[in-house]
């Protein structure tokens, strides 16, 4: 251990009291005071010594150090300049952590990070999740895994079953693109200052395909979002914010065996694959 472990609630208050650093709701800044949850993200992304992580938002570098002591190659991606100073000195000594300074929206992660595979580790804010894990994921970048603490609510999402009331969009783009598992919970107090809400910690392991085949991906995934865009109402009428007529939907229906009288939430991956691909061969 090069320096102190930031991960204690004593040491996260003399950094920010030292740099005079106001956590930014903005930002979604909630920074880890319990070492215990550091080790248990950095053992379920199952980190060997010399791999490549990708850490977005490092902070003040609680998850980056549990990283580097792993021995990761780590390329952390911080937004905020305030704190760009506060990792140098946190981080001092490291020589396995590379901070860029930049959005992750933005960043050229391939040109960044430069392996043939490299692992996702990030606390990450809780207003940005969904775009920023998505993002990557439809990049199609070299990414072995992702292991992130989201807002359990998504985290539930995320990983839900057709028919509740938490499966949705998000979930079948997730599943579709990656084996997701919850790993374990994190309580608010785990945080400095605590979130209103609590969290939980999911590893997305990329499939080498997708879960089911397409014949034009673009169609699946307007499928998807047309079902779940009025949750109450069949298929036979949500499908038509699609843009198309009724009689076509209801031929692709058809085709496909779905019920139009069925809602959304009700379809596995299989039956919108069979709608899209439906959609597809109809002619015109």
């Amino acid at each position: 251990m090069i320096q102190p472990v930031i991960a204690k609630r004593d040491v996260t208050k003399h950094i920010l009291k030292r740099f005079d650093i106001r956590m930014s709701k903005k930002l979604g800044q909630n920074f880890l005071i319990d070492e215990g949850i550091v080790n248990g993200i950095v053992s379920a992304a199952n980190i060997k010594e010399g791999e490549t992580v990708l850490e977005i938002g490092p902070g003040i570098g609680t998850l980056t150090q549990g990283l580097a002591e792993a021995g990761a190659k780590v390329v952390a991606v911080e937004l905020d300049s305030r704190l760009l100073e506060v990792l140098k000195q946190t981080l001092g000594g490291y020589e396995n952590v590379r901070v860029v300074h930049g959005d992750i929206l933005k960043v050229d992660v391939a040109k960044e990070v430069e392996s043939e595979k490299f692992k996702v580790v990030a606390n990450l804010p809780y207003y940005i999740t969904t775009p920023i894990i998505m993002g990557l994921i439809e990049q199609r970048l070299p990414i072995e895994l992702l292991v992130t603490m989201v807002q359990k609510e998504v985290a539930l999402r995320m990983v839900a079953s057709p028919g509740g009331k938490d499966y949705g969009a998000l979930s079948v783009s997730v599943q579709y693109f990656t084996k997701a598992e919850i790993m374990f919970d994190v309580p608010p107090n785990s945080f400095m200052p605590p979130p209103g809400v609590d969290s939980a910690v999911i590893r997305c392991i990329l499939r080498d395909k997708p879960a089911v085949e397409v014949m034009d991906e673009k169609m699946f995934f307007r499928v998807v979002k047309a079902a779940f865009s009025q949750r109450r109402k069949t298929l036979n009428n949500a499908l038509k914010t699609m843009g198309i007529a009724g009689d076509k939907i209801a031929l692709a229906l058809e085709a496909a065996g779905v019920d139009g009288m069925r809602r959304g939430e009700t379809l596995a991956l299989e039956e919108f694959a069979a709608i899209a691909d439906a959609m597809v061969k109809q002619p015109g």
